[in-house]
């Protein structure tokens, strides 16, 4: 069974910067596409970037266009999340989730075969 692991999330402040970072642990397969997705409280989960395998291609979300950039490490399966100019707003749990298939639904949640348990990102005003 695999698991994604997230780590990097903290308490930061309003224009401060956070990377995140997640990789899979137990049996592993190449993941071909990895997002970022996040639940602020009393709020559904949704999508903040995903990233696929062989030409890199990237999809974000628009309201994080410009202060996040997602990337990965092939070889170690890993995927990155940096997050620069926080927002109060951005505040929520950040889950990794990764793919065996290939696709170009980064948003779908339903297109992802392994999820994360979350890392608390929370940005102070």
């Amino acid at each position: 069974q695999v698991q994604m692991v997230e780590s990097g999330g903290g308490l930061v402040q309003a224009g401060d910067a956070l990377r995140l970072s997640c990789t899979p642990s137990g049996r592993t397969f190449t993941l071909y596409t990895m997002g970022w997705f996040r639940q602020a409280p009393g709020k559904e989960r949704e999508f903040v970037a995903g990233i696929n395998y062989s030409v890199g291609r990237t999809d974000y979300a628009d309201f994080v266009k410009g202060r996040f950039t997602i990337s990965r490490d092939n070889a170690k399966n890993t995927v990155y999340l940096q997050m620069n100019s926080l927002k109060p707003d951005d505040t929520a749990v950040y889950y990794c989730a990764a793919s065996r298939s290939i696709t170009n639904a980064y948003a779908d949640h339903g297109a992802y075969d392994y999820w994360g348990q979350g890392t608390q990102v929370t940005v102070s005003s």
